[in-house]
């Protein structure tokens, strides 16, 4: 028998249509198993976690057949609790399937700490510079010593206490500086 007779025979347009439905058969199992293991149709609505601590988080979340990572904690809020959720994703409002994790950044629960400098001997407008970059306040009010040299620094201190280079403060911490004033010898 020749090709070209083949190719009009009938056992060959059976062949055909044997391949198209089996074909078609494997693409309809495999979508339908997708969808079964991929849970579709399943859609479940994250919830607003914005303010509230683990342990309320972790009620919430398991109600809803989801879980939760906590990624990182951010620069302290003082407008926020703390320890106490200030993002998350994905968002509140979008919808994802069960088990799904949520992430989490959390409020730290007091400011970073920020290294005392070594600032003695530099001018006030040097210190103060200095210091408000690093993320400290300066009180107005200056303390003044006998010194030869004028508006320098010759102290820092905080809440009266006197601090050394290397001691550590929350930021945001209101420091006062003692200059020098430049009437000693």
């Amino acid at each position: 028998m020749s090709f070209f007779k083949f190719l009009k025979s009938t056992s060959f347009f059976k062949q055909i249509l044997l391949a198209f439905t089996g074909i078609f058969i494997v693409v309809f199992a495999l979508k339908q198993g997708l969808e079964i293991s991929t849970n579709h149709d399943q859609k479940i609505q994250v919830p607003d976690l914005n303010k509230m601590v683990l342990k309320d988080v972790d009620r919430s979340l398991k109600a809803l057949d989801l879980e939760f990572i906590v990624i990182d904690s951010a620069s302290y809020n003082p407008n926020y609790p703390n320890k106490s959720v200030i993002e998350q994703t994905p968002e509140s409002g979008d919808f994802v399937k069960e088990k799904r994790k949520i992430y989490l950044t959390l409020n730290p629960s007091k400011f970073r700490d920020v290294t005392i400098p070594d600032l003695n001997g530099k001018t006030k407008r040097q210190a103060t510079s200095h210091l408000r970059s690093i993320g400290f306040y300066i009180d107005s009010n200056y303390t003044y010593v006998k010194d030869i040299g004028k508006d320098v620094v010759r102290d820092i201190r905080y809440k009266g206490k006197k601090l050394k280079q290397g001691d550590k403060l929350p930021l945001n911490s209101i420091l006062d500086l003692v200059l020098g004033d430049g009437k000693g010898n």
